[in-house]
Protein backbone atom coordinates (compact mmCIF):
# COMPACT_ATOMS: atom_id res chain seq x y z
CA UNK A 1 0.00 0.00 0.00
CA UNK A 2 1.84 3.19 -1.22
CA UNK A 3 1.41 6.70 0.12
CA UNK A 4 -0.91 7.90 -2.47
CA UNK A 5 -2.36 4.57 -3.63
CA UNK A 6 -6.64 3.68 -3.82
CA UNK A 7 -7.55 0.30 -4.82
CA UNK A 8 -10.79 -1.54 -4.70
CA UNK A 9 -12.44 -4.89 -4.14
CA UNK A 10 -15.66 -6.95 -3.99
CA UNK A 11 -17.36 -8.91 -1.56
CA UNK A 12 -20.27 -10.49 -0.81
CA UNK A 13 -22.71 -8.34 2.24
CA UNK A 14 -25.41 -9.01 4.03
CA UNK A 15 -28.10 -6.52 4.75
CA UNK A 16 -29.91 -6.58 7.05
CA UNK A 17 -33.16 -3.65 7.86
CA UNK A 18 -35.87 -3.58 10.98
CA UNK A 19 -38.60 -1.34 11.04
CA UNK A 20 -40.36 -2.11 13.91
CA UNK A 21 -41.36 0.24 16.64
CA UNK A 22 -38.29 -1.13 19.22
CA UNK A 23 -36.26 -1.16 16.81
CA UNK A 24 -35.29 1.20 13.25
CA UNK A 25 -31.81 -0.07 11.72
CA UNK A 26 -29.81 -0.96 9.21
CA UNK A 27 -26.68 -3.21 8.80
CA UNK A 28 -24.16 -4.19 6.39
CA UNK A 29 -21.94 -7.46 7.69
CA UNK A 30 -19.07 -8.65 4.58
CA UNK A 31 -19.34 -12.25 4.22
CA UNK A 32 -15.71 -12.69 3.51
CA UNK A 33 -14.48 -10.96 6.89
CA UNK A 34 -13.02 -8.34 5.41
CA UNK A 35 -12.19 -5.48 8.02
CA UNK A 36 -13.39 -1.90 6.94
CA UNK A 37 -10.10 0.73 8.12
CA UNK A 38 -10.02 4.48 9.17
CA UNK A 39 -11.15 6.29 5.79
CA UNK A 40 -11.87 2.72 3.50
CA UNK A 41 -15.64 3.14 1.82
CA UNK A 42 -18.10 0.60 1.26
CA UNK A 43 -20.86 0.85 -1.54
CA UNK A 44 -23.80 -1.97 -1.88
CA UNK A 45 -24.84 -2.46 -5.13
CA UNK A 46 -28.46 -3.66 -5.97
CA UNK A 47 -31.54 -1.32 -5.45
CA UNK A 48 -32.32 -0.02 -1.63
CA UNK A 49 -33.21 -2.79 0.87
CA UNK A 50 -37.08 -1.43 2.12
CA UNK A 51 -38.38 -3.52 5.27
CA UNK A 52 -42.40 -3.00 6.02
CA UNK A 53 -43.78 -1.43 9.24
CA UNK A 54 -43.30 -4.41 11.59
CA UNK A 55 -40.47 -6.26 10.12
CA UNK A 56 -37.21 -6.86 9.13
CA UNK A 57 -35.55 -7.86 6.17
CA UNK A 58 -31.75 -9.44 5.50
CA UNK A 59 -30.71 -9.84 1.59
CA UNK A 60 -27.58 -10.75 -0.25
CA UNK A 61 -25.87 -8.40 -2.28
CA UNK A 62 -22.51 -7.83 -3.85
CA UNK A 63 -20.60 -4.42 -2.35
CA UNK A 64 -17.34 -2.59 -3.55
CA UNK A 65 -14.83 -1.85 -0.70
CA UNK A 66 -12.60 1.18 -1.55
CA UNK A 67 -9.73 1.07 0.52
CA UNK A 68 -7.96 4.38 1.67
CA UNK A 69 -4.52 5.44 0.82
CA UNK A 70 -1.92 6.10 3.75
CA UNK A 71 -2.23 9.71 3.84
CA UNK A 72 -6.18 9.27 3.33
CA UNK A 73 -6.39 6.86 6.82
CA UNK A 74 -3.67 8.73 8.85
CA UNK A 75 -6.06 12.24 7.92
CA UNK A 76 -9.08 9.88 8.93
CA UNK A 77 -7.38 9.17 12.73
CA UNK A 78 -6.56 12.83 13.06
CA UNK A 79 -9.64 14.97 12.14
CA UNK A 80 -11.93 11.40 14.13
CA UNK A 81 -10.28 12.10 16.94
CA UNK A 82 -10.48 16.00 16.72
CA UNK A 83 -13.89 15.83 15.84
CA UNK A 84 -14.59 13.29 19.09
CA UNK A 85 -12.93 15.77 21.35
CA UNK A 86 -15.37 18.39 19.87
CA UNK A 87 -18.36 16.30 20.84
CA UNK A 88 -17.13 16.13 24.80
CA UNK A 89 -16.55 19.84 24.99
CA UNK A 90 -20.97 20.13 25.97
CA UNK A 91 -22.85 20.22 29.21
CA UNK A 92 -26.47 19.36 30.09
CA UNK A 93 -26.49 21.23 33.16
CA UNK A 94 -28.85 23.49 34.16
CA UNK A 95 -26.92 26.71 35.73
CA UNK A 96 -28.51 30.31 35.95
CA UNK A 97 -26.12 33.16 35.47
CA UNK A 98 -26.37 36.36 36.85
CA UNK A 99 -26.33 39.52 35.03
CA UNK A 100 -25.04 42.65 35.42
CA UNK A 101 -28.44 44.34 36.27
CA UNK A 102 -29.43 42.36 39.47
CA UNK A 103 -31.72 40.33 37.44
CA UNK A 104 -31.10 36.22 36.74
CA UNK A 105 -30.98 34.91 32.58
CA UNK A 106 -31.08 31.61 32.18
Amino acid sequence: MGLLTRYTETAPCTVEVVHKFEELSAHVRLDNGATINPGDSVLVHGTPVMAPWGEAVSEQRMATITRASLIERLWTRLTGDMEFMELCEFSFSDETRATGTGGVAA
